[in-house]
């Protein structure tokens, strides 16, 4: 069975940043809500997606480098144009993806991560695994759009 040492920088009280899990270990509902495995889980998680996100963004701007809007027919300029605009709001995205991973983590040293920022609930663990950076719960999330969306009709 093989292990991945969570060593993430930061340090917190209960230490889950230095646990020892397996790759395969999975939070369960049947254990305590966010217990130091379920903290080193999603920290763990957490780092991985901004560290892709980050490779994928310097990936990209390197290539964005090295092409070149120098086509000489008018047409093929524009299509340049307009795929280094899609690529740099793609970019601008995954940076704000990444202030709220790095929200997410600082949640879980401040023990606020997988509670609800509105009720104060725990996050389903399905949801935090499918979207680690949620701050709602799903009821109060579609609430909030409810009433998001009724304000922007007005």
């Amino acid at each position: 069975m093989a292990t991945a040492l969570v060593n993430l920088y930061e340090s917190g009280p209960d230490r889950f940043d230095i646990l020892i899990l397996d790759d395969d270990y999975r939070p369960s509902t049947g254990e305590e809500f966010m217990n130091p495995q379920h903290k080193a889980y999603f920290l763990r998680k957490l780092r991985a997606w901004k560290d892709a996100t980050i490779e994928e963004s310097r990936a990209t701007m390197a290539q964005l480098q090295v092409d070149s809007l120098r086509e000489p027919d008018l047409a093929d300029r524009a299509s340049s144009e307009t795929d280094w605009a899609i690529e740099l709001r793609t970019r601008d995205r995954q940076r704000k993806l990444i202030g709220k991973i790095d929200s997410a983590i600082r949640r879980l040293f401040d023990d606020e991560f997988g509670y609800c920022e509105v009720s104060g609930e725990p996050i389903s663990l399905a949801r935090l695994e499918a979207r680690p950076i949620a701050t709602m719960t799903l009821e109060a999330q579609e609430k909030h759009e409810r009433i998001e969306r009724v304000s922007r009709d007005d």
